[in-house]
């Protein structure tokens, strides 16, 4: 098991992979043990394939996971987080909005959380962007009864144990905090850096997650309710 495992998924972002690789490992080489890189592959229609495999080939340290077809950012994750082997997991995304440096900032949180949410606080996308997320998060958080300033920034620090509780189905990606601390685990938030993307486009806009995004936390919000808590006596 190697100390810190960072997991970004990949889709057609092909002049981001190289500057990503290398931004990453600049950030964490001299600052762990030991350390690797699963980058998952969701069915890129670009040269990401191409690119990933590489730069597997330069660098032992790097481990690429390819889908067979697009099956969504939640199912990347989601293999990523299986696939890892770190006693700590990092969450990234492959556009470079956040930098990997900021891993660093959560760390320090880990001894007592279990569990570190990256939190936006300078946000450089567009206007329509942070609305909707503002307005998105305080819905999640209304629907699921949780207090997440940010629970889309895809800067995320987490024990081992975290990463193996989750059984995610489709969608749950955008409900990290809130499902580790439905399994138990304590959550704290952070504020961490954000810059505009570089290269590229976003794949996800306004639209296309308003409305699976609120039945989803109405799901959430109905498991939060539902979870079982006991202690045996005299433990």
């Amino acid at each position: 098991m190697v100390k810190l495992s960072v997991v970004a998924p990949i889709y057609n972002e092909e002049e981001n992979i190289k500057l990503l690789h290398e931004a990453i490992t600049n950030a964490v080489k001299d600052k762990v043990e030991s350390y690797e890189i699963v980058l998952i592959n969701d069915g890129s229609k670009d040269r990401s394939a191409l690119l990933l495999d590489e730069l597997a080939e330069q660098d032992p340290n790097l481990r690429v996971i390819h889908f067979e077809k697009n099956c969504g950012q939640t199912a990347a994750i989601y293999a990523g987080l299986k696939g890892s082997t770190g006693e700590l997991v990092a969450l990234i995304d492959a556009d470079l909005q956040t930098d990997p440096r900021d891993i660093f900032k959560l760390m320090p949180y880990i001894p007592n959380m279990d569990f570190v949410n990256g939190k936006r606080v300078r946000r450089r996308d567009t206007v329509v962007k942070k609305v909707s997320s503002r307005v998105g998060n305080g819905v999640r958080n209304w629907l699921t009864g949780d207090q997440i300033y940010d629970t889309g920034c895809p800067m995320k620090l987490m024990k081992r144990e975290v990463a193996d509780s989750y059984y995610l189905y489709e969608g749950q990606h955008r409900f990290l905090p809130t499902l580790a601390k439905i399994n138990g685990f304590k959550v704290i938030e952070v504020a961490v850096s954000h810059q505009e993307r570089q290269h590229g486009v976003s794949k996800y806009g306004v639209l296309n997650r308003a409305f699976v995004g609120l039945m989803d936390a109405i799901v959430i919000g109905w498991l939060r309710k539902r979870v079982i808590r006991y202690q045996i006596k005299g433990h």
